[in-house]
């Protein structure tokens, strides 16, 4: 039989009941009611501007939203994750994501090792390699500089690099190509690598183990496509690199071993980006901004370590997502970087925090009753504004919003940037008042399309606000998800830092790959309907061969 074990908190209960009160307010009343609201519902911290007023919550909400934080013991659990006791209690391992930013000068020391020494090795090693193929001192093959860099892997070990490249493109060395290959579909590799020389190419192979079916699926084209135009196995050694703990794959591959790039296993794929799967960032943007950005995810860390409840960021960020996913019911959030820049950074997201918290067993094994893990989605402004923010203005299904913009452009141009911003202020503006049939009248709308312009609005947003785009306040945007998430993940009672379910899937396509061959025997062992599509599928191909 199972319990649910949050049902027992007093400050759950609390909330639920609280809840019924707050769902019949608006967001009107609430701003009628207290002309200081935005002035209150906002907190200053590491280079933020957070604005939660607009969010559909009272001060009795936060009081107990807080007392939840502590009912759960999330300062309790946060500590133990900072002083690597083994949190990840499915995989029996510590999560030490913050000490892959650590200064050089602390220690700290983990099932007998100091990991922060451990760090600082593995960074040294990447800013050498680093300045050695920016500077053109790294030859390829035939003698050549670098000039194209292709990340190969998947998951972490390609929406964080990719994600932090496109983010810092200001800052990257612009005479470097960068491209990343994620996708096992052939069409990733081939469309990827199309106009690069072999002879000016550089391969990042990220995979733990040098096992990883897609990673090394790409990885074996790769090297396939290179020798097909160096026509010297020697070769491989010159062009291809790894990020990887298997020195034995590693080598077999053809890879000097001396141009491993080492990372552990209390370091989760999706919290990897400053750590060495972060080296094509680091190639792109040079050692001295990724060190900048490393500061960014420690100056978030030491805020989330230190800071009172009730003036902390991501204990805030990630109250307000659980009650907005188990008290008001809404199963999704947006989320809308008002930059380009950042336009890789919804996917990131959407793997950092459904990954960690799409689970629904508590860390004992018991199964949850409540909700956990809202879908994560999103797009730039102002281009989802002309796509699907017409659902989220008047569309059945509310959606919470979390709108990131800066006060100065990196590029600026005439009048851009302010009205890129104004998107910004007008669109959780709008969410949150909505126009009335009354409004629409006083301003002279038909009265035929009356009932089809009222947005009712009370629809929740936040908007994180920085002054500008830089390596250091990338970092600390990520560390602020990071910690929410671990917020969410410790009142759900959940264990945010494996990840079962990615692996099921993998493991059943590799069964089914060999049964695809034309020449595979006809007794296939499925399920119906896996049976009939593995058949018509042989048969298309076929059909293909034979015309």
């Amino acid at each position: 039989m199972t319990t649910d074990s949050r049902a027992e908190l007093p400050s759950w209960t609390s909330l639920a009941s609280h809840s019924t009160d707050v769902q019949s307010l608006h967001l009107r009343e609430l701003f009628d009611q207290d002309a200081g609201r935005g002035e209150r519902f906002h907190l200053e911290a590491v280079g933020f501007y957070f604005d939660y007023a607009k969010q559909l919550v009272t001060d009795e909400t936060l009081r107990l939203l807080l007392e939840l934080a502590r009912e759960s013991h999330v300062a309790e659990r946060r500590d133990a994750m900072f002083a690597g006791e083994h949190i990840n209690v499915s995989e029996d391992r510590a999560v030490l994501h913050v000490a892959l930013r650590l200064p050089r000068e602390e220690t700290l020391v983990v099932d007998g090792v100091d990991v922060v020494a451990e760090v600082h090795r593995v960074l040294d090693q990447m800013a050498r390699f680093a300045n050695s193929v920016r500077s053109g001192e790294w030859r390829g093959h035939t003698g050549k500089p670098i000039k194209n860099v292709v990340n190969i892997g998947i998951g972490g070990s390609d929406l964080g690099p990719v994600m932090a490249y496109e983010a810092l493109r200001h800052y990257s060395q612009r005479d470097l190509t960068f491209r990343f290959v994620s996708n096992v579909d052939a069409t990733d590799f081939v469309e990827a690598v199309r106009d690069l020389e072999a002879d000016e190419t550089l391969f990042i192979i990220s995979s733990k183990t040098f096992g990883t079916l897609e990673t090394l699926t790409n990885a074996n084209s790769a090297r396939a496509w290179l020798l097909e135009r160096l026509h010297d196995n020697t070769a491989v050694a010159k062009h291809f690199v790894a990020v990887s703990t298997n020195a034995a794959k590693v080598a077999a591959f053809g890879i000097d071993v001396a141009n491993m790039f080492e990372f552990w296993d209390w370091v989760g794929g999706r919290y990897s980006m400053e750590s060495a799967i972060g080296l094509s960032t680091m190639i792109a943007i040079g050692p001295q901004h990724f060190e900048e950005m490393l500061s960014g995810f420690h100056a978030l860390d030491e805020h989330f370590r230190t800071a009172p409840f009730e003036s902390n960021l991501p204990v805030l960020h990630g109250l307000l997502a659980v009650w907005n996913r188990d008290f008001l019911g809404f199963s999704t959030v947006g989320v809308m970087p008002y930059d380009q820049y950042l336009h890789r950074l919804p996917a990131y997201l959407q793997q950092l925090t459904m990954e960690s918290n799409g689970k629904h067993v508590t860390f004992s094994g018991e199964r949850v009753t409540y909700e956990t893990g809202p879908v994560y989605w999103g797009e730039p402004g102002t281009n989802g504004q002309h796509s699907f923010y017409q659902l989220i203005h008047q569309g059945t299904t509310k959606v919470p919003v979390d709108f990131i913009g800066f006060a100065r452009s990196l590029n600026p141009l005439a009048q851009h940037h302010d009205i890129l911003m104004s998107n910004i202020f007008a669109q959780a503006e709008a969410l949150a008042f909505g126009k009335t049939e009354a409004e629409l009248r006083a301003e002279g709308a038909d009265e035929r399309a009356l009932k089809h312009r009222v947005m009712e609005g009370n629809r929740p947003s936040s908007v994180v606000l920085a002054e500008e785009l830089t390596p250091r306040l990338l970092g600390s945007l990520i560390a602020l998800y990071e910690h929410s998430v671990f917020v969410q993940g410790t009142i759900w009672k959940i264990d945010s830092f494996d990840q079962w379910g990615v692996e099921l899937g993998k493991q059943l396509s590799v069964t089914i790959i060999p049964e695809l061959a034309n020449d595979a025997p006809g007794d296939l062992r499925h399920d119906s309907s896996t049976n009939a599509l593995i058949a018509r599928y042989r048969a298309l191909k076929e059909n293909g061969q034979g015309s």
